[in-house]
Order: C-alpha cells, then sequence, then structure tokens
C-alpha cells in the first residue's frame, strides 16, 4: 500500500464475505513493486463485511454507504476519491491472478494511446477460461472472445477493468442512472466511438464467480440460468447503449429492428412459459425505461455522436453478424429465468 500509489484498485462489495478475502489478498500478494492503494465501497451490505474489511484490512480505504447505490454510484464514488495514474475495478468476487498487476501496467506504460484493458476470465468454480475479452452482435449482446491472438474487443468485463484515470475522467466514467449491469460496455463503446483502443490481453488473467452478485448469467447443465432482475436490467441497459453509441446509419437500421425482436422475444416467452409477469418485468419494463428516460438518452447521445473520432466500419470491425441469442437458443434451449 502507498502514500503515492501508481495504480487504484476500486473494488465494489456488497455482501461479499464469502469472498472479499480472496479479492484483497490477490491484490496484496501481487508481484513486483508498482505502488497500489486499495478502495473498497461498500453498498451498505447486511453480512457484516463492511466490519469485517475494517478490523481485518486497515490499510484498505473503506467507504461506507448508508444506502445501496449500485455498482455505477460505487465505482464513480471511489474513483472521486483515488489518487492513482491508473484504475483497475475489480469485482468482490474476483481474484486477480499474482503477475496481474505487473501484465497490465507494463502493457499500459507501453502504449502510445490510452486504453482500456482487460484479462483472460476463468470461472472461479471450474478454472476454465470464460473468455479474452468479448464481441458483438449487432444486437449488443457480447460474444465471448476465446482466441488469443486477437487483441481488440469490443468490451472487457467490469469485473477486471483497467483504465487510465485521465480517460476516465474524460468519457465521464458509469452512468449512475444505468445502477448495474452494461456499464462497462457503455465505457467501452463510448471510449471507441471516440477513438480509443479497448484490448484485452492474453496473458495472466483472474477467477471470477461469474454471476454471484445477481444470481444466473451462466449456463447450468448444458441450461443458461438467469435471474428476472439481471435479465431486466441487461436488456434495459444494452438498449441504452445502443441509442447513445451506434452511429448512423448503423443505429437507424438496428435499433427499429431491436425493438421488433425485443417485443416478440418477450411475448413468446412469455406464452411458451405461460407466465405474464416475464414479459411484464423484463421485456415491457424495457420499453417503459427508455421512455421516461428518452430526453436524458437523446441529449447524451448527441453529446457523444458529438465527439466521434471513428468511421462506422471501424466501429462495427468487432461486431459478428449471427446474433448471439439465435447461437444460445440452439445450443442450450430457452433460457431458465428465475
Amino acid at each position: 500500500m502507498s502514500d503515492q500509489p501508481t495504480v487504484s484498485v476500486c473494488i465494489a462489495n456488497y455482501n461479499g464475505m464469502a469472498v472479499i478475502d480472496d479479492c484483497l489478498r490477490s491484490v496484496l500478494e501481487q508481484e513486483g513493486r508498482i505502488p497500489v492503494e486499495i478502495l473498497v465501497h461498500d453498498d451498505a451490505s447486511t453480512d457484516g463485511s463492511a466490519a469485517y474489511i475494517r478490523d481485518h484490512y486497515p490499510d484498505v480505504k473503506l467507504i461506507e454507504s448508508l444506502e445501496n447505490v449500485g455498482f455505477c454510484v460505487a465505482n464513480n464514488r471511489m474513483v472521486a476519491e483515488s489518487k492513482g495514474k491508473y484504475l483497475l475495478l475489480l469485482n468482490n468476487d474476483a481474484a486477480l491472478y499474482p503477475d496481474a498487476l505487473q501484465t497490465l501496467f507494463s502493457e499500459a506504460e507501453q502504449l502510445d494511446w490510452p486504453s482500456l484493458l482487460g484479462l483472460p476470465q476463468y470461472d472461479a468454480a471450474s478454472g476454465e477460461l470464460v473468455d479474452i475479452g468479448s464481441l458483438f452482435d449487432p444486437f449488443l449482446n457480447p460474444i465471448p472472445n476465446l482466441d488469443p491472438s486477437r487483441g481488440e474487443a469490443g468490451m472487457v468485463v467490469g469485473a477486471c477493468l483497467w483504465i487510465p484515470k485521465r480517460l476516465w475522467d474524460e468519457l465521464g466514467g458509469f452512468p449512475e442512472w444505468f445502477g448495474s449491469i452494461a456499464e462497462d460496455m457503455y465505457l467501452c463503446c463510448r471510449a471507441r466511438l471516440a477513438g480509443y483502443a479497448v484490448r484485452a490481453l492474453p496473458g495472466s488473467g483472474y477467477r471470477h464467480w461469474q454471476g454471484k452478485s445477481f444470481g444466473g448469467n451462466r449456463v447450468t447443465e448444458n441450461r443458461l440460468s438467469t435471474t428476472f432482475r439481471r435479465r431486466a436490467l441487461s436488456e434495459r441497459n444494452k438498449t441504452y447503449v445502443m441509442v447513445l453509441t451506434y452511429p448512423a446509419p448503423l443505429f437507424q437500421l438496428i435499433f427499429p429492428l431491436h425493438l421488433v425482436l425485443l417485443l416478440a422475444e418477450g411475448l413468446a416467452l412469455a406464452l411458451l412459459k405461460r407466465e405474464w409477469l416475464l414479459f411484464q418485468e423484463i421485456y415491457w419494463a424495457c420499453f417503459k425505461a427508455l421512455w421516461s428516460e428518452r430526453g436524458r438518452v437523446i441529449r447524451l447521445r448527441r453529446e457523444i455522436q458529438h465527439r466521434r473520432q471513428i468511421s462506422l466500419m471501424r466501429f462495427i470491425s468487432v461486431f459478428k453478424l449471427i446474433p448471439h441469442k439465435l447461437r444460445m437458443l440452439l445450443r442450450h434451449g430457452l433460457p431458465h429465468i428465475k
């Protein structure tokens, strides 16, 4: 730990008693001598994890929230109090490989232009490689990249996301009205649109208990499992990101089709599962949120598009044509939503 850190590791914690030791120790036991500070934002945990961190990790800068504010606000608060040249956003259910910080720092220092960086993500339970960054389909569904030679990605997961603090400030951080989910997608898409690279490095990595915070988001027994809350936030916030970052004419082509398919998907799932609540709480809620936030979304879209620095073809270079949901449906059948 250092009073003049080069890297500020920001960890958002909510009821993380079962995982926080593994996370913090993985940072404290990093190889190399990079000056580091650790900030933890406790999001009104009810499991005593805030007191545990305070008692067992006195060098950690603990920010305790009186109310649950979500991942976006938590990270914005930590960054506001950070002192490092670089930021590493790290989930409380993620643990770094011993050479992770050195790998990220060495790459960042060699680059001529600020970039968002990520590392290979491994499933904490099985040890299997989950992704080396993600690509997108036309509807902004992340497609895990498993090719270590690819380099450029559409996004790197917010569970372990490296970004220069100056670039974070320029991009404005996370939109706090997102709450949680897809804030990493937003930041990566906005950065790419502004001409900055998003890269997943092939070396080192981190272990991640996927879906620990919101449940689901993983294939269990060859079936995709998720929750109402995660699916609702995902569909809503992915739609926000599409509206905000898709350049015209891509936006004019894809967005109406996206809304039609979203409506059709919701109705089909509700009918097949005989559960109308599924349509109301996930899909119809997305339409209502988009309408209620239309003013804010339109204003921010204008600002983002005005600062666009790359061509449409460059923006879609990380896209694949076949919809990922279709692939998953054919491979795993209808998702289990609980």
